[in-house]
């Protein structure tokens, strides 16, 4: 289901909830409208928006940490590729095939993520990209070094391709959605709870309804953008393609 989908979702339950209230008072006994009637339902209403903005504040900063994490790694995979660029160069011609396969590798990873114009469709998890990387791997095994020197370097592209590795199928399994749906059913519950009771509470008119038509927006575009931030490769918030292109960039020079 998308994001927008389940922002199009929790907008209508809650204003249905607003209307709802608003349209049950006139039905009700006089006996459930006292004032203290309300004063109760005012307090309960106080006690559940305190918990709805506690859990509402825990979403976002899980996904905000989330996608900041994801995007330091990226960051990180991209600074590997060009030690990995650098330390080939410094080993001679020899390492051309290696070089070629890792700019094939990062040209494919650009292309199936990010589409070459920034916005990213697809996942990490691409096997035709992984066995660009492997095939780098194996050809920096067949290496035959003349000296101590290239012995070194030779080792240390070899740390730097095992890390991109590593690293791959790290950023492969954080794709995975950090916010729990039950979490969300409940929050979206008390929300329309909540503004069931101030329908209860509110007169009957079109001033009314208008400020629960731009609340409800309001509280599921905030969630839309939760949901956004938490998918990191893709969607309307993501993560950038820059360090990747720096990184294509000083493998073809």
């Amino acid at each position: 289901m998308t994001s927008i989908t389940i922002a199009s979702i929790i907008f209508g339950c809650v204003f249905a909830g607003g209307l709802a209230g608003l349209f049950l008072h006139p039905l009700l006994p006089k006996g459930h409208l006292t004032k203290e009637t309300q004063d109760v339902i005012r307090l309960g209403t106080g006690m559940l928006s305190v918990l709805a903005s506690l859990v509402l504040g825990l979403l976002v900063a899980t996904a905000k940490s989330a996608f900041d994490s994801a995007d330091r790694e990226l960051r990180a995979y991209a600074a590997d590729m060009i030690q990995a660029g650098q330390v080939l160069d410094s080993y001679g011609q020899e390492t051309a095939r290696v070089r070629d396969l890792l700019r094939r590798y990062a040209e494919r990873v650009i292309e199936e993520n990010w589409g070459g114009e920034g916005g990213l469709h697809k996942t990490m998890d691409d096997s035709e990209a992984i066995a660009l990387l492997y095939q780098a791997h194996a050809t920096l095994l067949a290496l035959d070094p003349e000296d101590a020197s290239q012995r070194w370097l030779k080792d240390r592209a070899l740390q730097i391709v095992a890390e991109l590795v590593r690293m791959r199928w790290q950023l492969i399994e954080g794709q995975g959605s950090t916010i729990s749906p039950v979490i969300l059913v409940v929050l979206v519950f008390w929300i329309t709870v909540i503004f069931a009771s101030f329908g209860f509470v509110a007169p009957q008119n079109g001033s009314v309804v208008a400020v629960f038509l731009v609340c409800s927006l309001s509280i599921a575009s905030s969630i839309y953008l939760v949901l956004e931030m938490d998918r990191h490769l893709d969607g309307l918030i993501a993560i950038s393609s820059e360090p990747m292109r720096s990184a294509l960039a000083h493998l073809r020079q």
